[in-house]
């Protein structure tokens, strides 16, 4: 995988906007295939509001954000309530995110979201009002709420890698697309996100009903926490995504 940006392609272009963004589009359409299935992906034509490649072999949809230097914790997207209204319907894309070196055009990390880790508590009201349009409310991705599982590098601090773990990795969490409610999924995710705060493969049940106060002020209308900690955990070890070592014992897979 070429990791510099093509600065050639982009020699007519004036806009730094629009050599960065058909830099970065090329380099994707060029250098990365579907997470999916493995396949190479394709561009969609311009100005194509839902995404910006898709996968001819399996379908999957891909939204393409950039950004110089490192990727911060929030990106910055388009209308929140476009955005609120697309995660409810079936044309929600996948995300690349993609952030590059400005003095070498390097692409410094690339990684996939798919897009049911997409819940209306990661959208975040960036601004309201423009000058010609002050109903108008921008959006940005909270990408803090999205469990380290959700993001799948291809390249990870300019390290690569391989195929075989960006495939194995998207097939990990694909049983979240089976939950359509959206408070559900919330639940889940929490949960994720608090056995990656421990930061290790193994943990106790104890562990993860320490954050339980956090967890109650997030679902302040949950008379029984622990008991929903618990169904989360059962959930996540009926699905692969943890193992049960022993009684109060979890290991992460």
């Amino acid at each position: 995988m070429q990791v510099t940006l093509d600065i050639k392609k982009v020699a007519l272009y004036k806009s730094t906007s629009q050599k960065i963004r058909v830099m970065t589009e090329t380099w994707v359409g060029e250098e990365s295939f579907c997470p999916a299935c493995g396949s190479n992906i394709n561009q969609y034509e311009n100005n194509r509001k839902v995404a910006d490649f898709y996968c001819p072999g399996c379908k999957e949809e891909y939204e393409l954000k950039s950004q110089k230097e490192k990727t911060g914790n929030r990106i910055a997207d388009g209308a929140y309530n476009t955005m609120l209204k697309r995660l409810k319907g079936e044309n929600n894309p996948n995300f690349f995110f993609l952030n590059y070196g400005l003095i070498k055009y390097e692409v410094i990390n690339f990684a996939v979201i798919p897009k049911h880790f997409f819940i209306p508590d990661i959208i975040v009201k960036r601004n309201q009002g423009l000058k010609d349009r002050p109903n108008y409310i921008m959006c940005s991705i909270d990408l803090k709420q999205i469990p380290e599982s959700g993001k799948i590098f291809y390249i990870k601090n300019q390290e690569h890698q391989s195929r075989q773990r960006v495939l194995d990795n998207w097939q990990k969490t694909l049983f979240l697309r089976e939950e359509k409610e959206q408070s559900a999924k919330g639940w889940i995710l929490d949960v994720m996100n608090c056995v990656d705060r421990l930061g290790k493969k193994e943990f106790k049940l104890d562990e993860i009903y320490a954050f339980a106060e956090v967890l109650r002020k997030k679902h302040p209308n949950n008379q029984h926490i622990k008991d929903k900690i618990r169904q989360q955990m059962q959930f996540l070890r009926d699905k692969g995504y943890l193992s049960f070592v022993q009684k109060g014992k979890y290991k992460l897979n």
